[in-house]
């Protein structure tokens, strides 16, 4: 369930010089390491727990400062597969295109017979967000943000955007391909073996309540943050109704939003469809993050 690569990713690559600079600064018995903000900084694999997953990837810009916004990245995989790097041309195609941001790319513990997504996931959303809130002196960054999700990945930007954000940190949601809504008929009464056991991840028997409450479409409210998708009409994992259902309800609810269905993709796309996607994010990332 992971978004195919940008084709036109090799136009846009370019070296970055990274810098290490620091300075401290002394806040009673504490000390605070600063990170130069005049310079490129990046660093990976910081770990925010103890589980080999728990870990991103920081990538900050040169003159930064305190209303630097940072963008979080969230890979799909179903819940149960996938890795930050599959979002890594995301990183250089925003420190290309938008290169104000500061830009996490993260990891999360991943689903199995025996550790469900929900709440795991959502938590782990939480300790990245609290971490990085945590070190914005450090960083030389603002405490606001945004996501980028993929599939699986934009089910849970979406849902720690409309459910979690209770510091109203988020300012914008992208949500490719993300699932919306696990009471839609056309997950209940589905008749297809693979999209079942997809579902299934989520419990075989669970309640309608716990199905609204892993649900973006039953915990979106009028304070959500500016949300935009964009989904396949031939999608065999997500069907277009995710997102149309979810786009009423954005327009019913007064909140910011741009929604767009390519009629005849699937669960991803490339060439002029791909390019037309990072034409509209990237508009909506600078108007709205």
């Amino acid at each position: 369930m992971k978004l195919p690569r940008f084709i036109f990713l090799n136009l846009f690559i370019t070296f970055l010089f990274i810098g290490c600079s620091t300075e401290s600064v002394g806040t009673g018995e504490e000390t605070i390491e600063i990170l130069d903000p005049t310079r490129n900084y990046e660093e990976l694999n910081i770990s925010y727990g103890n589980d080999a997953k728990q870990n991103f990837d920081l990538y900050l810009p040169a003159n930064r400062n305190s209303n630097t916004k940072t963008m979080i990245l969230v890979h799909g995989g179903g819940w149960t597969s996938g890795d930050k790097s599959s979002m890594d041309y995301l990183v250089d195609l925003l420190q290309v295109e938008i290169p104000n941001l500061a830009i996490v790319n993260i990891n999360y513990r991943l689903a199995d017979s025996s550790n469900p997504p929900y709440p795991m996931q959502i938590e782990d959303i939480t300790s990245i967000i609290d971490f990085i809130k945590d070190n914005r002196a450090k960083y030389s960054i603002s405490d606001k943000m945004g996501f980028i999700g993929t599939s699986a990945g934009g089910h849970l930007a979406l849902l720690w955007s409309y459910a979690f954000d209770t510091s109203s940190n988020i300012n914008m949601v992208c949500s490719i391909v993300g699932p919306t809504n696990f009471t839609d008929p056309a997950y209940l009464n589905n008749t297809d073996s693979n999209l079942q056991e997809l579902i299934n991840i989520y419990g075989e028997n669970p309640t309608v309540s716990f199905l609204e409450e892993v649900s973006p479409f039953h915990q979106v409210t009028a304070n959500a943050p500016s949300t935009i998708l964009f989904y396949g009409g031939q999608d065999p994992l997500v069907p277009s109704s995710q997102g149309i259902a979810l786009r009423d309800k954005l327009v019913d609810l007064n909140v910011n939003h741009e929604f767009t269905l390519y009629p005849n993709e699937g669960h991803g796309w490339t060439g002029l469809n791909l390019l037309d996607t990072w034409t509209k994010l990237k508009v909506f990332i600078i108007n709205n993050l």
